[in-house]
């Protein structure tokens, strides 16, 4: 039985994603006898045309798998890194564009996932995302407004005009335009038949160097082809009873999360109550530790001995002393050894499942949306500006929320902290939930608030996914809440205050969570889209 939409239920595969064209490309994969990392590759690509965005060829990320014959749960790190020619104090007095731009692990990433788990040919899961390239697909409303937006604010970057805009521009795009990307399409076509050298070797090698010089980026062929995706052990925590995989560094999402919960494990938020105070306020304490120790110890596992402590549960118990019933801690004192004196939201995540259970979450990114804004002549995609996300002033950490500690500073093909946080959770080696969301730095709270509708409150997937949601980071010391939680539960926000906690309304939505359940008894998947962004769930 196929099911389609905002909310759709299935026995076999599923695909959700912010884009119907790519999830309907995942469905036909899977449909065409593809796995769950099949479905991945093929909606990774065709993301970076129908979701220029955030989807890419010219950023990076993370692809959590979870196999069915007995492997372990993996974690696929494409994390971009800096260039050869980077030094740590290249932001201390501002940042270029170009110079913003890390090496892209996309292309190579999504190859390994294939070499390890992909069934069918590489060059059938690329074709569809040449084909929509190509021949164009129908705009949709969200798309329209993205790409708007970003050409009103581009008015002077006469590629990205040429690129993405109609008429250079001068005419807006509406819901039912037909975007085609030719430009695109070829270097597409030479990933599908060359493979990830089609990407980092060769004529898309050279114009991406080329494009570097324009601009005085740094980022060079030999960058290009030294750059390496690497396979890493998943994080792996409980929460009740089931399993919980997350990202390992150089993403501070698996760490801070599996943080979080053994933390919030210690309480009986479920005899408390999901919206009362005591609930809320245990969860931003949650947050405020788990996001001073991203800032104390978390950066690239090849630049830092990273401490094995943090995921356990004995120190999950410490710190659950240190939280008190009757008062919000201080930031400035919690995180007093890293404090001197006085991340983008534009991701995309996807889940995937096919019919025999195998399970992938991925989320990958160019940073802010669109990225640098920089487009490779000639190759029609998108540069990253990830650089940003490296501590861009040593030893400067403030209230602001700027960190400057020593584990996230820039070096010469080191990874940059993020906070991605693509997420499964199994019982018995079964997969019963698939998650992940963009954000920025609010990712993982995100995640944190989803997994604990879940599994703590046991709410529907879909209720858990449109909940509203909260975010504390340690710096700046305050929660961010979603309006519909200060409208719908205002008492418990003035008993916040009263704890000592400094509230505010988050001026926006937080993340875009995409999710798939699977029922324990039944095996039915239900594949939720986000109303927070449009999106698309298909099924098999």
């Amino acid at each position: 039985m196929q099911g389609q939409g905002l909310t759709a239920e299935t026995t076999r595969g599923m695909v959700v994603s912010v884009s119907r064209p790519a999830s309907e490309v995942g469905r036909q994969i899977l449909d065409a006898g593809g796995n769950a990392v099949d479905a991945a590759i093929a909606v990774g690509f065709a993301l970076a045309v129908t979701w220029p965005e955030a989807g890419n060829i010219g950023g990076g990320g993370f692809m959590l798998v979870h196999p069915v014959d007995g492997q372990p749960p993996s974690v696929i790190d494409y994390r971009e890194q800096a260039p050869a020619a980077a030094t740590v104090d290249m932001f201390v007095n501002g940042e270029s564009e170009y110079r913003l731009v890390g090496v892209p692990g996309t292309v190579r990433g999504l190859k390994l996932a294939h070499q390890r788990y992909g069934r069918l040919a590489w060059e059938a899961l690329v074709q569809p995302a040449v084909v929509l390239a190509r021949e164009g697909f129908l705009v949709s409303e969200e798309l329209a407004k993205s790409l708007n937006g970003v050409i009103e604010t581009c008015r002077d970057n006469e590629e990205l005009l040429r690129v993405f805009g109609q008429d250079q521009g001068r005419q807006a795009w509406k819901t039912g335009d037909r975007l085609t990307q030719p430009e695109l399409a070829e270097t597409l076509r030479l990933i599908a038949v060359g493979g990830d050298d089609g990407f980092y070797q060769g004529r898309t090698a050279a114009a991406v160097e080329t494009e570097m010089k324009r601009g005085g980026g740094l980022i060079t062929t030999a960058d290009l082809a030294a750059y390496r995706a690497y396979e890493r052990p998943a994080l792996r925590g409980a929460y009740r009873g089931l399993d919980v995989f997350a990202v390992p560094p150089p993403s501070s999402g698996g760490t801070a999360l599996i943080q979080m919960l053994n933390t919030a494990e210690h309480f009986e938020l479920q005899r408390s109550g999901r919206w009362s105070s005591a609930t809320l306020h245990v969860m931003i304490e949650c947050m405020r530790r788990a996001y001073c120790d991203r800032a104390r110890y978390l950066g690239d596992p090849a630049f830092n001995q990273i401490p094995t402590h943090l995921t356990t549960k004995d120190y999950a118990r410490k710190l659950k002393e240190t939280i008190s019933p009757i008062a919000a801690t201080s930031s400035a004192t919690w995180g007093a050894d890293i404090l001197s004196p006085t991340e983008s939201s534009h991701t995309t995540h996807f889940s995937v499942i096919d019919q025999d259970g195998m399970a992938v979450s991925n989320t990958y990114t160019l940073e802010q949306d669109f990225g640098s804004r920089i487009v490779v002549r000639g190759a029609g995609f998108l540069l990253n500006n990830e650089m940003g996300d490296f501590n861009p002033k040593p030893g400067v950490t403030d209230a602001t929320g700027l960190i400057g500690t020593k584990p996230n500073l820039i070096a010469p093909g080191k990874r940059m902290l993020s906070s991605m946080c693509p997420v499964v959770v199994s019982q018995d080696g079964r997969v019963v939930l698939v998650t992940g969301s963009p954000g920025g730095r609010t990712i993982i709270n995100t995640l944190f608030c989803t997994v604990m509708n879940v599994l703590e409150f046991e709410m529907p997937l879909r209720e858990a996914v449109d909940a509203p949601r909260m975010h504390h980071a340690w710096m700046p010391d305050r929660a961010r809440m979603e309006q519909s939680l200060l409208d719908k539960y205002p008492e418990a926000v003035t008993e916040l205050r009263a704890l000592g906690h400094t509230i505010e309304a988050n001026p926006t939505t937080q993340g875009d969570a995409h999710s798939i359940a699977v029922s324990p008894a039944t095996g039915r998947r239900t594949g939720v889209v986000d109303p927070r962004r449009s999106g698309w769930a298909a099924g098999q």
